[in-house]
């Protein structure tokens, strides 16, 4: 009877073990996820505008159809990232995210920013050679430090009505994204 309960027990306990380790690996087995959706869109060092899908229409991104959307992605290998140019006066926001699609980093334009992003997004090394002032950067950037290298940071806008959508997607275009020189 003990050996028997003690069999349960163990089985239990081994069947929770391997239950836990697949679902912590699945997703490091998945091709499809964000990373690799944006990483096809050619959007390193330059901002490329998302198209939110219409009703009834597949929505991989879940994209808020209300926002008008800009992409970047940067590799901090090839320096420190800066992300940066005029928005317009409505609600936008700033989303900086890690290779795995987690947010390592966001804010909006209520946090007193103002109408200009100027977001400055260092790896540690970089950060370290910054402390130490071996970096020139601008006044009044916004420093972020990322754990990784590959990043890509989204930033949203909330046009007050649907006619000023293309306005906005021209603000999000003239951003500047990319490494420092």
């Amino acid at each position: 009877m003990i050996r028997t309960l003690l069999y349960l027990v163990a089985g239990v306990l081994l069947g929770l073990i391997i239950h836990l380790v697949v679902i912590l690996l699945i997703p490091q087995f998945a091709t499809r996820d964000v990373y690799s959706v944006i990483s096809q869109l050619d959007a390193l060092n330059q901002p490329r505008i998302l198209t939110v899908p219409g009703a009834n229409q597949p929505n991989p991104l879940r994209l808020d159809p209300d926002f008008v959307y800009a992409v970047c992605e940067i590799d901090l290998a090839d320096g420190p990232g800066v992300v940066s140019g005029p928005l317009p006066e409505a609600f936008w926001s700033v989303a900086v995210f890690n290779d795995n699609g987690t947010v390592i980093y966001s804010t909006t334009n209520r946090d007193g920013i103002g109408a200009t992003l100027e977001l400055g997004i260092f790896n540690r090394d970089q950060t370290r050679l910054l402390a130490s002032q071996q970096i020139d950067i601008a006044e009044g950037l916004l420093i972020v430090e990322s754990p990784v290298d590959s990043l890509f940071v989204v930033v949203r806008l909330s046009p007050p009505h649907p006619i000023m959508r293309p306005r906005y997607q021209e603000a999000l275009a003239g951003l500047t994204c990319g490494n420092l020189e």
